[in-house]
């Protein structure tokens, strides 16, 4: 299975939640524009074009030994650009408190997986306990 080092994972969400925050602080919409650009990059190119993890292999020398499955770092990619998407969608069509709470969930996610706990991770298993069979109702 692929890896990805962690460092450059945690490099990711701290541009999360600092573009988030930014725009919570600014309420300049391009933010979350860039970010959804940035993010979308990232899913298409396995993090190839994304600017955090760039900037992160050019200022960390070591890349640590921990890692994270690109499969799961791809999913966690995948829920950050959905939310993103359906936030900037909420702000077009008017839908403001939708947009922000939408913000405010990515912020969230992205901060808890800063301090250790990945709610993507935890749905990402939950389906596939789903897939397999593993929590069907009788």
């Amino acid at each position: 299975m692929r890896e990805i080092p962690m460092r450059y994972v945690k490099a990711n969400q701290a541009g999360i939640v600092l573009s988030v925050i930014l725009f919570f602080l600014f309420h300049q919409f391009w933010i979350l524009a860039v970010l959804w650009a940035i993010q979308l990059g990232g899913l298409l190119t396995e993090g190839k074009l994304n600017v955090f993890v760039q900037i992160a292999k050019r200022a960390l020398k070591n890349k640590g030994e921990e890692t994270q499955a690109i499969e799961l770092q791809r999913f966690n990619n995948l829920l950050a650009v959905l939310f993103l998407t359906l936030a900037l969608v909420s702000f077009a069509l008017g839908w403001e408190i939708a947009g922000y709470a939408l913000s405010a969930m990515l912020l969230l996610a992205a901060g808890a997986a800063l301090v250790g706990f990945c709610i993507g991770c935890t749905v990402y298993f939950w389906i596939k306990q789903i897939r397999a069979g593993r929590f069907r109702r009788t």
